[in-house]
Order: C-alpha cells, then structure tokens, then sequence
C-alpha cells in the first residue's frame, strides 16, 4: 500500500520559512506525478506545487511561485516543500499526494488525478 506522511509544518511568523517533508511508502513506480496541495477552513482544497518525476516538470500555484520550491530526493524516497516568505494567507492544512505511476503524462495541479493522499500537517503563519 502506497502511504504518505507529511511532517514539519508549525507556527511562523509573517516573513518566515518552513520546509515541509513527505515520507513516501510503497510502490509508487518509476515516474510519478507528486503534488502538495492545501485547505484552508471554510475554502476548497488547492494545489500549490507539483512534479512530474519523469521529466522533472515542476508547476506551481500563482499565489506561491517565487516563494515556494517544489523538490525530491530519490535516495530518501521524501518530498519537500520548501516555503519562504510566508504570508498569513499561506495558513491552511497541507497535503501530499501521488498518483502512484497510474497517468502517463503530467498530472499537473489536477487534484483529481492524485490518488494517494496524507493526511496532512497544519501551517498557521501569524501576522
């Protein structure tokens, strides 16, 4: 079974940076589609930041780009989620997810695409 658990989320304050983790399990084959995705209360879940691993194609949400970095490493089977310059609005609980190998092209920030989800790690940026 594929399982994933995020880690390294807190408190920050406005202007500050965290780095998320992923501790991916299982088989998620050769080249997948690996997504961090958030909720904040009251609003739908939205994709931050995903790679595809076969070409390494990286997409991000408009309100993070410049300020969030998408990565992997392969040895450590983890993904990250480096956050700078966080904002208030940054607070919401954040997700990993895979497709686990099942789409053959990018799965991009189609959250329906992914099918293996975390449970979550909870981000509050105060201001």
């Amino acid at each position: 079974q594929v399982r994933l658990v995020e880690s390294g989320g807190g408190s920050v304050q406005a202007g500050g940076s965290l780095r998320l983790s992923c501790a991916i399990s299982g088989n998620i084959g050769g080249s997948s589609c690996l997504g961090w995705f958030r909720q904040a209360p009251g609003k739908e879940r939205e994709a931050v930041a995903t790679i595809y691993t076969y070409f390494s194609v990286k997409s991000y949400a408009d309100s993070v780009k410049g300020r969030f970095t998408i990565s992997q490493d392969n040895a450590k089977n983890t993904l990250y989620l480096q956050m700078n310059s966080l904002k208030p609005e940054d607070t919401a609980m954040y997700y990993c997810a895979t497709d686990a190998g099942r789409q053959a092209a990018n799965c991009g920030l189609i959250q329906r695409l992914y099918h293996y989800w975390g449970q979550g790690n909870q981000v509050t940026v105060a201001s």
